[in-house]
């Protein structure tokens, strides 16, 4: 038995140095790359080092370059921040899937965005890392991106939620809300707006659980709901 996984579900995050605790996660990431340590030695090798054999001890690390490639999304909160990170030391932060955490000072180098004619928009952010790394393992989910909701508020209209992002990986459940108010039974994944959704605004509440425990957030309201 193996316990080898896929990187699907791994989060990076940002933070800025003034407020260290406060991350935010990159949205629509699709590769991170934390890059390779690489560690000096020194030679202290001298007249009578044994068997004429020179003589090391370790030096320091050189952190590696960590490379965030992902969906290119002007204008979003993901591209504002990466815009923002020029110039400031910042703090990065990778939630892999098992909800280890290796979070590290970075210092950005580079932002490229690649705009085909007929293929999806990309971003590679790269960031020096400029510190040591420290691991630890993550409690309950922590959102990142809100939740949000697709479709349109018409009766008999299809609304579906997207989850947002989340660190570590979990599960999701749903339960959809009228004017803030329960839905009874609406806890799957896509709701049906009916007639007496009329004038109301829907919302979705998000809950994300895991190992270490729970969390909850909650979308933005849709516009009023109109008749078909």
């Amino acid at each position: 038995m193996t316990d080898a996984r896929i990187g699907y579900g791994t989060v990076f995050e940002m933070a800025e140095e003034v407020t260290p605790t406060v991350f935010v996660a990159l949205g629509e990431v699709i590769n991170v790359d934390p890059g390779e340590d690489e560690d000096e030695e020194v030679e202290v090798t001298h007249y009578q080092s044994p068997d004429r054999t020179r003589e090391y001890i370790p030096g320091l690390t050189t952190p590696g370059e960590a490379t965030i490639e992902g969906n290119y999304v002007p204008g979003s909160q993901t591209d504002q921040m990466i815009i923002a990170a020029r110039g400031k030391r910042n703090i990065g932060r990778i939630t892999l899937p098992n909800g280890v955490r290796k979070t590290f000072p970075v210092v950005r180098r580079g932002y490229a965005q690649a705009l085909p004619i007929d293929d999806r928009m990309t971003f590679t952010a790269t960031f020096r890392r400029a510190g040591a790394t420290t691991t630890d393992t993550a409690t309950a989910p922590v959102n990142g991106v809100l939740p949000a909701i697709s479709g349109e508020a018409i009766v008999d209209g299809v609304l579906t939620a997207w989850p947002g992002v989340w660190a570590p990986f979990a599960d999701f459940t749903f339960q959809w809300k009228k004017d803030g108010v329960d839905i009874p039974g609406a806890t799957g994944s896509t709701y049906t707006v009916v007639v007496g959704d009329v004038g109301s605004a829907i919302s979705v509440a998000v809950t994300a659980t895991n190992t270490g425990g729970a969390a909850t957030a909650e979308s933005g309201e849709t516009a009023e709901v109109v008749a078909a």
